[in-house]
């Protein structure tokens, strides 16, 4: 199974794509997406939502999953965070996938052991599971952290089932 993880974000968007076969995974790809801080809103979410699009015809997918929005104190921010968000979930569901979401928090223990781990842990634990990987960056490690989840959560409700 091909298993797409976003960490969404306006300007920067993290993804990583993995091969989950039985409880091994494997390393695909990953990377960012980025758009022009000074372009019109509307325009950076388009740009957004084509370049997922591009990802998803290159890589096919079987599922994807997405790190949830966290508040923070900005408020604009935390907006156009939701806005971006939106745009990925759709690029998704556009493509037939019902997408799994994923606390940060959850993330985090699920790949590292620990809710409060530091992205450079996040990072350490990400080139430990997938080895030989070169991560492009902390968006794309967190990326291929919420992939990893999905992985162990799929699997999981497969030995449930």
């Amino acid at each position: 199974m091909i298993i797409l993880g976003l960490d969404p974000g306006l300007g920067t968007t993290g993804w990583g794509v993995i091969r989950a076969e039985g409880n091994r995974l494997s390393h695909l790809a990953n990377g960012r997406f980025r758009t022009a801080p000074a372009d019109p809103l509307a325009r950076r979410l388009s740009h957004l939502d084509s370049q997922l699009a591009a990802l998803i015809a290159d890589h096919a997918p079987d599922a994807a999953a997405v790190e949830e929005v966290f508040v923070n104190s900005n408020p604009q921010s935390t907006l156009k965070l939701g806005q971006a968000r939106g745009v990925i979930l759709l690029g998704v569901a556009r493509a037939g996938i019902d997408p799994g979401e994923y606390a940060a928090r959850l993330v985090k223990k699920a790949v590292v052991g620990v809710g409060n781990a530091d992205k450079a842990q996040v990072h350490a634990m990400v080139a430990r599971l997938l080895p030989g990987v070169a991560i492009d960056g902390p968006d794309a490690a967190d990326a291929l952290a919420v992939a990893i989840t999905h992985a162990h959560h799929l699997a999981s409700a497969r030995r449930m089932a």
